[in-house]
């Protein structure tokens, strides 16, 4: 089914706006180059010096040219190893933003009653920051190993797993559904690259913000002009 412009830069597939933002109960939110401006692992790499060489393989991965999401990530932050952990900070401080419209759409989803779940391919110390900054209820992302005040280039095992791809997005976003008592049908997934499909084809509404073509294809709504509040335009 092709897509419809809505409005200059917003288009839909296979749905009827207005839609009512309060009959969904939970949303969900990857964070690199959705809720956020950047990829926090090309930012951190440019600060060892590999930048480019990293940001080349994550661009391929978000495009789906990588199969395996798992491999790409190990190969990425292996690059890492060895780079400060102060270069978090510095990365938080002077490089993310909030991508234009997260605030106000998040706001939005939480005034009509939704539950907010971050769920990241990228790394726990921004995750936890980002979900304290927006008041989201939940998140899940990777964590990076550290020993003496540097990077291990490696990641920390966690009693989920070591590695959140897109298989462990849509297992997650199916979890914290069935722990709410609710369906897929009452929750909305919201996300850019190739390891966002699989939540967001799990979900009643999928959102795709500034996405890469193989996302942009299938979503529901596609933003690809403006902010993320745009998607206010169809969900009131």
């Amino acid at each position: 089914m092709s897509a419809t412009e809505f409005a200059p830069g917003l288009f839909i597939r296979g749905i009827r706006p207005p839609l009512q933002l309060a009959d969904y109960r939970l949303v969900a939110f990857d964070m690199d180059s959705t809720l956020i401006n950047i990829e926090c692992i090309d930012e951190i790499a440019a600060v060892a010096g590999r930048g480019a060489e990293v940001a080349e393989i994550t661009e391929a991965a978000m495009r789906g040219d990588i199969a395996d999401y798992k491999d790409s990530l190990r190969r990425r932050v292996a690059m890492l190893a060895g780079v400060p952990e102060s270069a978090l900070q510095q990365v938080y401080d002077q490089r993310l933003q909030l991508n234009p419209g997260v605030p106000e759409f998040v706001r939005a989803a939480q005034a009509a009653g939704l539950k907010t779940l971050l769920i990241s391919g990228g790394f726990s110390f921004f995750s936890e920051r980002i979900r304290q900054h927006l008041k989201l209820d939940f998140a899940r992302a990777n964590t990076l190993g550290v020993f003496n005040g540097r990077l291990t280039g490696t990641l920390f095992d966690r009693p989920w797993g070591d590695i959140v791809d897109g298989p462990e997005k849509k297992r997650v976003l199916l979890e914290v559904a069935e722990l709410m008592g609710i369906s897929t049908d009452q929750c909305i997934a919201v996300g850019d690259g190739a390891n966002d499909l699989p939540m967001m084809m799990a979900a009643g509404l999928s959102i795709a913000y500034h996405p890469k073509p193989a996302v942009r294809e299938k979503a529901l709504v596609s933003i690809t002009q403006g902010g993320l509040d745009r998607a206010l335009q169809i969900l009131r």
